[in-house]
């Protein structure tokens, strides 16, 4: 079988979710492509680009798979000639519709904001099957559909609503998990200094490093004994606390910044004793898994995706309500160093592309034979 997958935004998450499946999949996987910068024209205009190429280069497939950043109903329409009832899916690492804009876009203001959802309630509509990479994410996506329907004047189309929800299914982002293994220290080696607490995340607002590093701060103030990790993706605009944090932290910041090599990536994570989660928004969450995966002890809000990574049994151990209870379970971890809980490494080890990839491959074997898709949260 030969799948097309279709991504205007090939960088960070996006391009290792493609690029791992079409190394591990049992069917033959064409990229199709455009660099990751300039989100809204890739939304916008990506599609006549693609299609233009699909048309020149790509031969027969037996199936499209497309991100959500693909306009797809532009898609399908410039390359009908080839794509004409060839199966569809649509992959949804994130959405417009209830993902937060950053304060200082001009575009929610302006009212310019609403296209890039409606982008993709036309892609979900024209699309055979539409995947979310977590429950969480295809709930919220559903649940604000109709609101975001009767904002519109007249002709909401609320009927297509069931049928679109009939389409919905979770299939979890897939992740090389096994390939921080190398780097794992056996036997574990213990540091002997504080608790080391880490950040892998985006340096963005939606990840809400103002609520992380005031966590830090009033401990800090408290006399409490840790040492600080900054690690993750820096872009052109940084939020101004990264700086205001490197100076206030001082010493106790043993790394900052972007680590380009994986091998020092996977160390830290393996090296990180807490990870501390205060984010405004996660759809999945990939690096809290890898660092989930590394034996690091997640202190997580109960709410967006976090609970689906973690066992029921401990919820209440890992999951906390608001900022204060966040900053009461970071003391007393802080002072009374907890064990790793392998259990949790266990659980988030069936993200892993070894375990998951056969679904992957059976789900679209099954979407091109016309069938209806199964349920493979």
């Amino acid at each position: 079988m030969k799948i097309c997958l279709i991504e205007p935004f090939h960088t960070g998450s996006h391009a290792a979710w493609a690029e791992e499946y079409a190394r591990y999949s049992r069917h033959e996987i064409v990229l199709l492509t455009m660099e990751g910068r300039h989100w809204k024209w890739r939304m916008h205009g990506g599609a006549v680009t693609l299609a233009r190429r699909f048309m020149a280069q790509v031969g027969k497939v037996d199936l499209l798979l497309a991100s959500d950043m693909l306009d797809l109903t532009t898609f399908l329409a410039l390359t009908r000639d080839k794509t004409a009832g060839l199966p569809t899916a649509l992959y949804c690492h994130e959405n417009q519709l209830s993902y937060p804009w950053s304060p200082d876009d001009a575009d929610p203001a302006l009212k310019r904001d609403a296209h890039y959802a409606f982008i993709n309630y036309a892609s979900a509509l024209s699309a055979d099957a539409v995947l979310f990479n977590s429950g969480y994410h295809r709930d919220a996506f559903l649940g604000q559909l109709p609101e975001f329907l009767k904002s519109f004047p007249d002709q909401k189309e609320l009927e297509s609503l069931p049928p679109l929800a009939a389409k919905c299914s979770v299939l979890p982002l897939g992740l090389d998990l096994q390939r921080f293994e190398q780097y794992r220290p056996v036997p574990r080696e213990v540091a002997g200094g504080p608790p080391l607490i880490l950040w892998n995340h985006r340096w963005e607002y939606d990840k809400n490093p103002e609520g992380f590093f005031g966590a830090l701060y009033r401990l800090q103030e408290e006399g409490l004994a840790f040492e600080v990790a900054v690690l993750g993706e820096t872009y052109r605009k940084c939020p101004p606390v990264f700086t205001e944090a490197r100076q206030r932290l001082g010493e106790r910041i043993v790394q900052f910044g972007y680590v380009e090599d994986f091998a020092d990536y996977a160390r830290w994570l393996w090296r990180a004793d807490l990870l501390p989660v205060h984010s405004h928004h996660d759809f999945f969450g990939a690096s809290v898994v890898q660092a989930i995966y590394c034996g690091c002890t997640p202190l997580l809000p109960r709410r967006l995706a976090y609970p689906e990574h973690l066992p029921s049994a401990l919820h209440g151990r890992c999951l906390y309500d608001d900022f204060d209870d966040l900053l009461q379970r970071l003391r007393v971890l802080l002072r009374s160093p907890a064990s790793k809980i392998d259990r949790l490494r266990d659980h988030v080890a069936r993200y892993d592309w070894r375990q998951l990839v056969g679904r992957y491959d059976e789900l679209f074997e099954t979407l091109s034979a016309g069938e209806r898709i199964r349920e493979v949260s």
